[in-house]
């Protein structure tokens, strides 16, 4: 004879069965998603697709990363791009050299001392206006500010400076961010240890937020090594090498393209498509290097 205790007890039922208007409405909104993904990578694959199948030919050939483009006609083949990535990566690392140190004192500042003062106020607000300021007006800024006012000459560094106005916002709000996300445990514990908040902030919450602040530098650098207006209004376009920052025209690779577009011969339109291969490989770089960086730059698990 069975009793209900050794009767099997039916385990209660957490989540009611989905009705079938549910089902296909997540079905629904699943094939849409999906679908959506699959309309925005098309243009992103035909775009690199596009690139890498017209600039391979000139980044295959003998002289592309070893020789400028001094004494070759526009006409003719020959040349390479080598004096276009020296003053690329020097414009960029000019401008970077200025705005990581700057934005992030001023991201420490905003999320570890502003404390919703007034400045900080003002200060966050000045960021959200800059992020949203055209290439062509930074680069018009600086044109009216350090040629016209100042009087110095066109050159490479007045390029680095409209850069600078374009990667301090970035590099500002992706500190902060990155800053924002380290728990406040730490510090309280580095404070209840007697930690000053200078030593907390350098050697604890810096640390710990450092792979997502690389991650973000990297970012603003391939952000604006592309920028083809600044180039346009504060320097020329030099077909040899110049490491002259302060002086003198510079070649840089958006400014190869612009210079290339105007030559519809084939070796013209091979030399152009190269030059943004190679602009969208160096930007492939830096995020891979960035990626690397903060692998092995974050705070140690134990």
């Amino acid at each position: 004879m069975t009793t209900a205790l050794d009767r099997p007890v039916k385990p209660p039922q957490v989540f009611p069965s989905l009705s079938t208007r549910r089902k296909t409405v997540n079905n629904l909104a699943t094939v849409l998603v999906f679908g959506s993904f699959i309309v925005a990578m098309v243009p992103l694959i035909w775009v690199l697709y596009t690139v890498f199948s017209r600039g391979l030919t000139a980044l295959t050939s003998d002289d592309w990363f070893t020789r400028s483009m001094r004494g070759v006609l526009p006409f003719f083949e020959g040349g390479g791009a080598y004096h276009a990535m020296v003053g690329t990566l020097m414009q960029g690392a000019v401008a970077a050299l200025f705005a990581i140190p700057i934005g992030l004192m001023v991201s420490i500042y905003l999320v570890e001392y502003a404390d919703g003062s007034r400045l900080g106020r003002v200060t966050t607000f000045m960021v959200d206006i800059l992020s949203g300021v055209p290439s062509i007006v930074a680069a018009l800024f600086i044109y009216a500010l350090w040629i016209t006012t100042f009087g110095f000459s066109k050159s490479g560094f007045a390029v680095a400076l409209a850069l600078l106005l374009l990667m301090l916002p970035i590099v500002v709000r992706s500190g902060e961010e990155m800053l924002r996300i380290v728990p406040m445990d730490l510090r309280e514990a580095a404070y209840a240890l007697g930690v000053p908040k200078w030593k907390t902030i350098v050697r604890i919450v810096i640390p710990t937020a450092l792979p997502g602040i690389i991650t973000g530098l990297m970012l603003a650098v391939a952000r604006v090594i592309g920028e083809a207006a600044p180039l346009l209004i504060l320097v020329g376009y030099a077909t040899y090498i110049n490491y002259n920052m302060l002086e003198g025209e510079m070649g840089s690779l958006p400014g190869m393209m612009i210079a290339e577009l105007n030559n519809p011969s084939g070796p013209g339109r091979d030399r152009l498509w190269g030059a943004a291969l190679t602009l969208v490989l160096i930007i492939a770089l830096l995020n891979i290097v960035a990626n690397l960086i903060s692998r092995y730059t974050g705070a140690k698990k134990k």
